[in-house]
């Protein structure tokens, strides 16, 4: 089970490599450096919510998730 705090870590990670490539694609399509930075933090500020929600909710769902062996008592 993962924890808050990890999930948080990851969503922020990921979303600093996706903002930066937005503000990239924006920057290129636009030229508006100040267009494509307000791109790039929105679309961070939106994501990091979506994928912290996302990851906390996966975490109900037992699809796909292996359980540990159960140990075997002898009497």
């Amino acid at each position: 089970m993962e924890t808050h705090a990890r999930s948080l870590a990851k969503a922020l990670s990921y979303r600093l490599l996706g903002s930066l490539s937005t503000a990239a694609l924006v920057f290129l399509i636009s030229r508006d450096f100040m267009l494509s930075m307000g791109a790039g933090v929105t679309d961070s500020l939106v994501k990091i919510v979506l994928y912290f929600l996302h990851e906390r909710l996966w975490d109900h769902i037992d699809f796909g998730r292996q359980r540990p062996a159960q140990p075997e008592y002898e009497i």
